[in-house]
């Protein structure tokens, strides 16, 4: 009986690859090349090589999922909704900027539509008593309908090959979309909106991979939304069995200035049982898959 392989792609996404200028398409009101927004280091090579594992061992997987980062300009986590206030006035918040609910209280930081100050107050505070993140301030990144927000040539190239050659479908599964919530994970918002079904857990997927005999993860970044994502599975995963899960070690990086939780996150999960992996390796497993 062939083996259910599962490949999961968390976010390979333009703007968290570090391309090349030959990468770089041009935009066409300014002529200017287009630059990713929020570039991980090592990410263009990660994802070259998971195109060629799509294409070598593309008979033996079973199913391939992609999931989107797919945001707003105006986000909780974007520049566009925060300033910081001193004695010289507002001021703009630069990207990569922690913010604490006890800086908001203090006025340090504060939304830029004062009607929303209530609702983001009592997001960080939440966020804060789950203990997994800060609210962090990133750039404005996968902002849907982008350049940035569409999948990495060479992995979407592999990936219409594998539809062809496989006659099934690609899933795609946003997520981001609610601006009031960080999604890091591809399962579930770090704070869930009750009014908004697509922050909670994504039974659909949980229930798609808990068909998977193979579960292979790999994507942008590990510091933050493989690790997330990967974490979630873990603990929502049906029958209590992470070694079906394989994490492709050179198929993900993290985002720099976070190594240190890159490692946490492969110490943790090998922890749990989780296999970590080179693409060669697996390459050499699916190929023996499919001889079968």
């Amino acid at each position: 009986m062939e083996q259910q392989v599962q490949l999961l792609i968390i976010d390979p996404q333009n703007d968290f690859c570090d391309l090349p200028d030959a990468w770089l398409p041009r935009d066409p009101l300014s002529g200017a090349a287009l630059a990713p927004a929020l570039p991980v280091a090592g990410a263009h090579a990660d994802m070259r090589r998971l195109a060629a594992l799509i294409r070598t061992g593309g008979a033996a997987l079973s199913d391939i999922t992609i999931t989107l980062d797919s945001h707003h300009r105006l986000d909780i986590a974007h520049p566009t909704f925060w300033q910081r206030r001193d004695g010289a006035g507002p001021s703009p918040v630069t990207p990569f900027t922690p913010i604490a609910a006890q800086q908001v209280r203090s006025g340090e930081f504060e939304p830029r539509d004062p009607g929303a100050l209530p609702r983001a107050l009592a997001y960080i505070d939440e966020l804060e008593a789950r203990g997994r993140y800060t609210l962090m301030v990133w750039p404005v990144h996968c902002e849907i309908g982008t350049w940035g927000h569409n999948v990495h040539a060479d992995v979407r190239a592999a990936c219409s090959e594998w539809e062809a050659q496989r006659l099934r479908v690609v899933q795609m599964i946003g997520k981001g979309e609610n601006p009031w919530t960080e999604h890091y994970s591809a399962l579930l918002a770090e704070v869930p909106d009750a009014g908004d079904p697509q922050t909670q857990l994504n039974e659909a997927l949980i229930t798609k991979l808990a068909r998977a005999d193979q579960i292979l993860i790999a994507g942008e970044a590990s510091s933050h939304c493989v690790k997330a994502s990967t974490e979630h599975i873990v603990a929502h995963l049906p029958g209590n069995r992470p070694q079906r899960i394989t994490l492709l070690t050179d198929c993900m990086s993290p985002v720099a200035g976070f190594a240190a939780q890159h490692e946490a996150f492969f110490a943790d999960m090998h922890g749990h049982g989780v296999q970590l992996a080179t693409s060669a390796e697996v390459i050499a497993r699916l190929q023996a898959n499919a001889a079968r």
